[in-house]
């Protein structure tokens, strides 16, 4: 009875809420992933992993926008908040259109590079960008003003809509399709849309933004954008790459071992929500924002080491658990491909934390680890365990840069500070 009375006291706060609900959003993702991969089995599912790289890459490429609506929505109030969320939203829906429209007039292009079964899935894809960037805008005002639990509905929606749906065609249909994966995922980012916050748009009145304001926007948008396709780069560039250069049952396997070793840079993203607004409001505020850092790259580091030894102990049993001894094969390179996605998500939190002070060398950092990466994997393809080694160098040395550039930056405030 205590230990009731006690629980009941506590309050749980929005932060946890939202924690929770990604943690959520990850595993239903993951059965997403899963079923597919059990039911397609390697080749088809590269096909599917394919679609799923180009919803990851999609979700960066308008992180850009969600992560510049948060900051100025923390900056901004009243009236210059709305004409600000106005006009990014048209931009957004601008960039989206242009982005859909490009992919389905490539779509014949697309199928000839990722050796698809398909050119249709491109095309429905193409069709649901604009609402991704849309969605995108809505989500970037509720992380800014840390309204998270409107912010857990709408990756919820979009999680649960993309899961039933899409499984609901294969299962009462019995259609194992890459176009019906594309079908799932176009509706699932109009569900994301829900709920939407129309209350901030002012259509009717003028973008009264100034000139300093402007310049702000825009400086923060493009070096956020610059970082947005460094996070393509390198968390992406391997699947496509390892689909263009091996057979379609090798790209399955690859593409099982991508998702099982991402784990923990899914969760590492969950602490970039929080982290953004926070240091953002901090400095704001006039506070130290190094311990909030240190705090979350504490967290990533211990997730990180927890899942890297786990897949260490028992890869074969993972594999088999998740998805079937069909992909067992892969089992030798799971730690290997866990100690790369690990040292990517410590750099990725360093990278963010300077982001949200507007100091960007580490994205520029970032920018060339992840042409590196693409290189060294161009130049060394010989077996998919090349791959993965590579990939290890590539991160091992963009960890080790953004230490000591953290040390140095630290060090220099230290002693302006004394």
């Amino acid at each position: 009875m205590q230990i009731l009375a006690v629980l009941k006291s506590r309050k749980i706060t929005p932060e946890q809420i939202f924690m929770l609900s990604v943690l959520l959003v990850n595993g239903g993702n993951y059965l997403y992933n899963l079923i597919l991969g059990r039911i397609l089995g390697p080749a088809q599912f590269a096909d599917a992993a394919v679609l799923i790289t180009f919803l990851l890459v999609l979700s960066f490429a308008a992180m850009t926008f969600q992560l510049v609506t948060a900051k100025f929505s923390v900056l901004f109030e009243n009236d210059v908040l709305g004409n600000f969320v106005t006009k990014i939203y048209k931009q957004a829906l601008l960039v989206g259109v242009l982005m859909g429209i490009a992919i389905v007039v490539f779509s014949k292009q697309l199928q000839i590079v990722f050796n698809t079964s398909s050119s249709n899935m491109f095309v429905i894809f193409g069709v649901g960008v604009p609402l991704y960037f849309l969605m995108s805008v809505n989500r970037g005002v509720y992380q800014g003003k840390k309204a998270f639990k409107n912010l857990s509905i709408t990756y919820q929606l979009e999680m649960l809509s993309r899961l039933l749906i899409t499984l609901g065609i294969i299962f009462l249909l019995n259609i194992q399709s890459s176009v019906v994966i594309a079908i799932g995922i176009l509706l699932s980012f109009a569900f994301g849309l829900i709920p939407f916050k129309f209350s901030l748009l002012n259509f009717k009145g003028h973008i009264s933004l100034s000139e300093t304001q402007t310049k702000n926007i825009r400086n923060f948008f493009v070096i956020t954008a610059f970082y947005e396709l460094t996070q393509i780069i390198i968390n992406n560039s391997d699947i496509l790459l390892v689909k263009h250069y091996f057979e379609s049952y090798e790209a399955g396997l690859y593409a099982s071992l991508a998702l099982i070793g991402r784990i923990v840079y899914f969760i590492a993203w969950m602490f970039v929500m929080l982290l953004l607004p926070t240091v953002v409001q901090q400095k704001k505020d006039g506070l130290d924002t190094a311990p909030t850092l240190f705090k979350y790259v504490g967290y990533i580091a211990a997730i990180s080491t927890t899942i890297v030894l786990v897949c260490s102990i028992m890869p074969q049993t993972i594999i088999t658990i998740l998805f079937g001894k069909s992909y067992i094969a892969m089992a030798p390179l799971l730690w290997k491909y866990a100690i790369a996605t690990s040292m990517f998500a410590i750099s990725n939190i360093f990278a963010y934390y300077y982001l949200s002070l507007d100091k960007y060398i580490p994205v520029v950092i970032s920018g060339i680890f992840g042409v590196l990466q693409i290189a060294l994997v161009v130049f060394y393809h010989e077996s998919l365990a090349q791959v993965v080694h590579v990939q290890i160098i590539a991160m091992f040395l963009l960890l080790c840069i953004q230490l000591v550039f953290f040390k140095l930056s630290h060090n220099k405030k230290a002693v302006s500070l004394k």
